[in-house]
């Protein structure tokens, strides 16, 4: 069994629970309340400028010239396309740049990317591989399980989907977790230990991050 394969299985718990969450539900079939998504959009673009951060301390730490390459590439893309995406979407729900910038993080927000950054700091490379995967991976688990043969009749919910559950995601995802099997290949057991720990603090917090957003109108 791949290592990776082993962390998912070690969370499986969290990660069907961020599946089964009423948040992530009303996407799926387009209920959910306009305000938590909105909210959620807000958030989710304060917690990309520090994604971009922890991806360059990943292209600065990896011990191999192509993923210095590949993690230089994506945050590029992150803090450029990806960014701009973000505005564009964000201006269909009313959301202006202004209103971005002027952000600020709530407390599930600041404390996933205060651990993303800290791990990346003080730990390891396999480390911080195991800390970002959730995100890369489990987004496009999740856009890939939310497609359904009719798609949400807010068409917004439908492009949020698309944009997860596409073919240049997964290919994102699948080459993080070679990164993190060949990261633990090499690893001592207690290292292992410590990357398995990373993973399952970022699957908590993604989904705390939903529960967050859902509990944001109340």
């Amino acid at each position: 069994m791949r290592f990776s394969e082993q962390l998912q299985q070690a969370a499986a718990d969290l990660w069907e629970a961020q599946h089964q969450h009423p948040f992530v539900c009303g996407i799926r079939d387009g209920t959910l309340d306009a305000d938590r998504f909105s909210f959620y959009v807000r958030q989710d673009y304060v917690f990309l400028i520090d994604y971009g951060r922890l991806l360059a301390l990943a292209c600065a730490r990896a011990p191999r010239l192509e993923w210095m390459e590949r993690f230089a590439a994506i945050a590029h893309s992150t803090l450029r396309t990806e960014m701009d995406l973000h505005r564009a979407y964000a201006a269909e729900w009313g959301i202006s740049n202004a209103a971005l910038e002027q952000e600020r993080p709530h407390a599930v927000t600041r404390g996933y990317t205060d651990f993303l950054l800290r791990t990346a700091a003080l730990g390891d490379f396999g480390e911080l591989v195991a800390a970002l995967l959730p995100c890369m991976w489990g987004y496009s688990e999740l856009g890939q399980r939310l497609v359904q043969p009719q798609p949400p009749a807010d068409g917004r919910y439908g492009r949020w989907i698309e944009m997860y559950a596409g073919e240049d995601f997964a290919n994102l995802a699948r080459w993080c977790r070679d990164v993190c099997d060949q990261a633990a290949a090499g690893a001592a057991e207690e290292s292992r230990g410590r990357m398995q720990d990373a993973f399952l603090a970022s699957s908590q917090y993604e989904l705390d991050f939903w529960e967050q957003a859902w509990r944001s109108t109340l």
